[in-house]
């Protein structure tokens, strides 16, 4: 990502917000099943107190993750006009001729097969450069070279 706070496109936001309370859900279970410090216990009811007290560790981390980028994408508001931001359409013309339209996203989606997260090799390259702009970014290949055809708004089209 670039240097300052990148925005939250709508749909990531909703994403975020839906494993957040999923997260809590779950972290709220797994502290209701640990048990008083005190209490006496054999070593497999220890290691499998030590066993839930490392999920909630887990937990309260990725918890702390989401909500801190949510906090970011409030304070970064929208990218400026023109330049590649998450939730912008990107038309590219790769190093070998082809061409592509690809939309910059935060999260991972297996239904949109034109997305690139913002955090790839190719997303990074793209984020806050502008048509014309020549980008190089590693591949399992080797570093290639994309050039940025035309950059539409977060939310719209090319």
């Amino acid at each position: 990502m670039t240097a300052g706070p990148e925005p939250i496109s709508e749909a990531a936001r909703a994403a975020l917000n839906r494993e957040l309370s999923e997260l809590r859900a779950e972290r709220a279970h797994v502290a209701a099943t640990l048990g008083d410090a005190g209490e006496p216990g054999d070593q497999a009811d220890q290691a499998d107190e030590l066993r839930r007290a490392t999920e909630a560790d887990r937990l309260d981390a990725r918890i702390e993750e989401i909500e801190e980028r949510l906090r970011e994408g409030s304070r970064a508001g929208a990218p400026p006009a023109g330049k590649v931001g998450v939730g912008s359409t990107v038309s590219v013309r790769f190093g070998d001729g082809s061409e592509s339209t690809v939309h910059i996203g935060e999260l991972a989606d297996a239904d949109d097969p034109a997305l690139v997260t913002a955090d790839s090799p190719l997303g990074r390259a793209l984020l806050g450069h502008a048509a014309g702009d020549s980008v190089a970014y590693a591949t399992p290949l080797g570093r290639t070279t994309a050039v940025v055809l035309s950059v539409g708004a977060p939310g719209g089209g090319s």
